[in-house]
């Protein structure tokens, strides 16, 4: 079944593909933003060329980890690398050797071609939150993920306007079984949107599943020769690369597939307390990573990452959206360009409890941040709160809308005739208004973004319908999206592949839980 859905790819999808997409359901998504604004840079030519001095002297002197990966030291060591038990020290100038081969940007490939996006150059791809073990709502509070939340976060990013990606772990959806629920997850993503999407990296094998399992979607040649997958491969700070990440991020490599490499890092703890001791670290860390996905496969495709929170040094918490962090962030964008490398970082972070003022304040923070940084990818744009242990419905929609005002900033301020305004001027003259000239006629319905969420009625309007405050309202949203929710068409053949599949799979071993 899974070569027959190979063919009938290769063929363009055959008939019952094509009467799918003639049938199936549209929702408006905004194409990935393309900044027409400058990147916001922290960091004089001086001090990037001594983080990179000495984030190479990091890789030579002091070296990184590769654990319980035999073959990757012996890849190391045939590279020219000094491994010294599972200590690699890497020579001055090859890991930014073998990084050179990563390409500047690609495109991921979605089922629907019109959702494809390009990660690299002046692009910005926003995808939803990753990887909370609870989920928050205003009716039931916090509680376990299930499959069920699982699958209402994938419709709710299909239909979001501004969200570009379905994500990956959007909730850990606990109900199923800890080695089966990646054939459930991944089967949401194909089947309930038809944006791109990630795939799985708790275990190498879930990873080779991730790439069969896409090979019956996409067909396994047009896998080969395209990215059709982007996964997030955490680097355990301080300098350790752990076998299991390594093992998916070498699965992905193999298979051209694109993987985010990136540190985990809360400074103070995972990293020094000062922003260029920390910006050295993350240099350090990702060079090596993205160096040895080269070694799997030269030209594999990698985003350079970073996820950088401080500490509150009284309670041991991450905070978010604070200043050191956003000086991290610009600082790392800095040095990925000079890598030519995508970057990602930022993302909806915040630290509340609920969907408050405290989690608008930190996420407003750290959206704009990642705008002006100049990132690729943002992962977690939406959804985030407490500290990415919940995924919250409400600020999921919450976020979604606020990523609109993201896509205006980007556009930068047009200059043509139009935006001059001069017949407007010219015609209200001094002591009029603008309100019904004829400027304002042919220019009101774009020339302003505008929330589709947040109120801005009079009082007497906003008290006479309840009184609503944005929870109510993001609430209500959500209501609504998941009711007017419908699946996009899939041809019949290919889902059934895909449904045998993971029956299969399934039913070759036992449940593992916990």
């Amino acid at each position: 079944m899974s070569e027959a859905g190979s063919r009938r790819r290769a063929r363009g999808g055959g008939g019952a593909a094509r009467r799918a997409a003639r049938s199936a359901v549209s929702f408006e998504t905004a194409k990935y933003i393309e900044r027409n604004i400058p990147n916001f840079e922290v960091l004089t030519e001086e001090a990037l060329e001594i983080i990179e001095a000495n984030a190479e002297t990091i890789l030579e002197e002091v070296g990184v980890n590769f654990v319980n990966n035999p073959a990757a030291l012996d890849r190391w060591r045939e590279a020219g690398a000094d491994v010294d038990g599972e200590r690699v020290r890497i020579p001055r100038g090859l890991a930014r050797q073998l990084c050179s081969t990563a390409p500047k940007q690609f495109t991921q490939h979605a089922r629907n071609p019109e959702r494809n996006v390009v990660i690299g150059g002046r692009n910005l791809v926003l995808a939803p939150v990753y990887g909370p073990p609870f989920v928050h709502d205003a009716k039931q509070g916090r509680r376990y993920a299930t499959m069920d939340d699982f699958r209402n976060f994938v419709k709710l990013g299909y239909m979001s306007k501004w969200l570009h990606h379905s994500g990956g772990t959007v909730c850990e959806p606990t109900d199923v079984a800890v080695n089966k629920r990646h054939l459930d997850m991944l089967h949401a993503h194909m089947t309930l949107s038809d944006k791109p999407f990630m795939g799985s990296v708790t275990e190498p094998s879930r990873a080779q599943d991730s790439v069969e399992m896409c090979e019956i979607l996409f067909g396994k040649d047009f896998v080969q020769e395209n990215t059709v997958m982007t996964s997030l491969i955490n680097i355990n700070s301080p300098m350790t690369f752990d076998d299991v990440m390594m093992g998916a991020l070498e699965v992905y490599a193999q298979n051209n597939q694109a993987c985010i490499i990136s540190p985990f890092i809360v400074g103070g703890a995972m990293a020094p307390v000062s922003v260029a001791g920390t910006l050295t670290q993350v240099l350090a860390e990702t060079l090596a990573g993205i160096a040895y996905s080269q070694l799997i496969r030269k030209g594999a495709p990698v985003i350079m990452g970073a996820f950088v929170s401080s500490i509150d040094m009284n309670s041991g918490a991450p905070t978010f959206g604070t200043p050191e962090a956003s000086q991290v962030t610009y600082g790392v964008g800095q040095l990925a360009r000079r890598l030519n490398l995508p970057y990602r970082s930022a993302g909806s972070f915040c630290g509340s409890k609920l969907p408050d003022a405290q989690a608008a304040y930190e996420t407003a923070n750290s959206l704009n941040m990642g705008l002006l940084a100049g990132v690729n990818f943002m992962l977690h744009s939406c959804g985030w709160l407490e500290g990415g242990l919940a995924a919250s419905y409400e600020k999921f929609v919450m976020d979604a809308d606020q990523l609109g005002a993201l896509h205006k900033m980007a556009e930068g301020v047009s200059i043509d005739a139009n935006a001059q305004a001069m017949d407007a001027i010219r015609e209200v003259g001094p002591g009029g208004h603008y309100l019904g000239c004829a400027h304002t006629q042919a220019n009101f319905k774009t020339a302003f973004w505008r929330s589709d969420l947040l109120d801005y009625k009079p009082f007497e309007t906003w008290a006479d319908e309840g009184s609503r405050d944005t929870m109510a309202l993001a609430g209500e949203r959500v209501e609504k999206m998941l009711s007017d929710y419908e699946q996009p068409a899939l041809d019949p053949a290919i889902n059934e592949a895909l449904n045998s599949y993971i029956a299969n799979k399934k039913a070759s071993m036992p449940d593992v839980i916990g």
